[in-house]
């Protein structure tokens, strides 16, 4: 059965954070969301709205060097970005699987460059630039698990 991609435009940062909250309730412990696109796509700003959707006021910035942060509340949001990820091998060293499979919520940017790492259920979201400057088509793309269901209550 083919997956099922849906269609989001947005057409400010604003839009785009106000999207990823209106994805928070529907989020639980153990879920995982691969984020892909350009750089300046709206992967991070995509991420700081999940962040605020879940309560989490500190600024969200994106791990390029780190590999991760972490930010703790009631429910936690581990944000990976792995843009500069030389090997799978690095990734498996920091124990990402108590991360995937933990507490929180895992965001990664860059998620296609760990494909092979994602568990069977997951969330993919690329994000793609338009021509006018601000303009952002979101592709998202439910990936097992009950994803297509819960994609499907957050985007009506």
């Amino acid at each position: 059965m083919p997956t099922r991609i849906y269609k989001v435009l947005t057409k400010s940062s604003r839009e785009t954070q106000e999207l990823a909250g209106k994805l928070t309730p529907l989020l639980r412990s153990g879920d995982v969301l691969s984020l892909t696109g350009d750089l300046g796509a709206g992967k991070t700003c995509f991420t700081h709205g999940l962040a605020r959707g879940l309560g989490i006021e500190k600024k969200i910035t994106s791990p390029t060097f780190n590999l991760i942060k972490e930010y703790k509340n009631a429910f936690s949001l581990y944000h990976f970005d792995v843009y500069r990820l030389q090997s799978l091998t690095e990734l498996m060293e920091l124990g990402y699987e108590e991360y995937f499979y933990g507490d929180g919520v895992t965001v990664i940017e860059w998620g296609d460059k760990i494909a092979p790492l994602l568990p069977p259920a997951y969330l993919e979201i690329e994000f793609r630039r338009l021509l006018e400057e601000n303009l952002r088509e979101v592709h998202i793309i439910p990936r097992g698990g009950d994803w297509d269901e819960r994609v499907g209550r957050w985007l009506s």
